[in-house]
């Protein structure tokens, strides 16, 4: 039954690209070459002016499909190239970005998880940090930026602290959550059994809270995920976000849409990850 389901949903999802691809090839089919024979040489030389050689097949425009599959084979084909600072291959590029989202991501977690714990173990403290949580929540990461670019006066190690500030509250607020959500029951029997307070966080409460953290481990690497792009088009440098931007510049329309393609496969490979751990620490009742 799930098998067929699967295979139905890829039927579904096969078909839906090639429609995609088909509108896409039909808005963009290009008239072919522009014809030289009814134009004076005056003309001529003005279209060429104007960067329309008559003659030549049109490269304005949004690219097509097959435009964008030699593009795609051109970066693949060498993606680890390096030929100076404005001119690096994707992986290097998904490289930079990757190691600048994991490194905020990590400090992240060893902020985040450890004082969720003690939030939502404690009411008290519960209600006392609150409202700092509820202020600097809905703050948007990039308005860190130039804060963190003032004091740590490094570009990189800034990028790293946006993602770090924009990882912290989801994590934070679902590892509170899961915490404080523990059935009564489970507690009552480990303080019946005179459980020390250690064994009874990573025994009791870590394995049951532990598919709420991963929630919240997984929305805060689809922020940072999105967060990182951004900023990196801020500061520069290095990085898919740059990449993007530094192409932009460029007017290479293909390039830009290849990177485009390559943030959304690295998001849904990023959230498959913490999907698949989150279904090994999920259990039925």
């Amino acid at each position: 039954m799930a098998s067929n389901l699967n295979g139905r949903a890829l039927l579904i999802s096969l078909v839906l690209l090639l429609a995609l691809l088909g509108i896409w090839q039909v808005a963009t089919h290009s008239s072919g070459a522009v014809s030289a024979s009814n134009l004076s040489a005056e003309q001529i030389e003005y279209l060429k002016m104007l960067g329309k050689d008559p003659g030549t097949q049109k490269q304005g425009g949004f690219p097509t499909p097959a435009q964008m599959g030699s593009t795609i084979w051109k970066h693949l084909a060498d993606p680890f190239y390096d030929k100076g600072p404005n001119d690096k291959g994707i992986a290097i590029q998904l490289g930079h970005s990757l190691a600048r989202v994991g490194l905020g991501f990590l400090l992240a977690c060893v902020v985040a998880i450890p004082l969720g714990f003690v939030i939502g173990m404690s009411p008290l403290l519960h209600k006392a940090l609150d409202p700092f949580i509820q202020i600097l929540k809905p703050i948007s990461p990039l308005a860190w930026m130039p804060l963190a670019l003032y004091t740590i006066k490094d570009s990189s190690a800034s990028g790293i602290f946006v993602i770090f500030i924009c990882s912290v509250w989801p994590m934070l607020i679902n590892t509170a959550f899961g915490v404080a959500s523990v059935k009564r029951e489970w507690l009552n029997v480990a303080r019946t059994l005179e459980v020390k307070p250690l064994r009874k966080a990573f025994q009791v409460i870590l394995p049951a809270a532990a598919p709420t953290i991963l929630t919240g481990m997984r929305i805060s690497m689809g922020i940072a995920w999105l967060v990182i792009v951004a900023a990196e088009m801020l500061v520069g440098g290095t990085g898919i976000g740059y990449f993007v931007w530094n192409e932009w510049n460029n007017l290479s329309l293909t390039n830009v849409l290849f990177a485009i393609g390559v943030i959304g496969v690295m998001g849904m490979l990023l959230d498959l990850v913490f999907a698949r751990l989150q279904k090994w620490v999920t259990y039925a009742d």
